[in-house]
């Protein structure tokens, strides 16, 4: 690994910044670093593949369709994920 590479990006840390990178707001050394794992790792291009597909099918889903209880569901899903990464 070159200091221009800078140190591997890890499963994890992909996870964490894969919505920036989706909405390209991911830039410089982290974005280098994530496409150089994603490159390597055929979970990772799994998971970005995934993600992309919600987004194709959630995207097209209006805000007023999603009930109430939907919602909250949604919201307990994600409430701490990092925490329990």
């Amino acid at each position: 690994m070159s200091e221009v590479e800078g140190p591997q990006m890890s499963c994890k840390e992909l996870v964490e910044v894969i919505t920036e990178y989706l909405e390209g707001t991911l830039f410089g050394e982290d974005r280098g670093r994530f496409e150089r794992h994603l490159a390597g790792c055929d979970g990772c291009q799994a998971y970005l593949d995934q993600m992309r597909q919600t987004i194709r099918a959630l995207g097209h889903l209006p805000p007023e369709l999603l009930s109430g209880e939907a919602e909250r569901a949604l919201l307990e899903a994600f409430r701490g994920w990092r925490e329990r990464a």
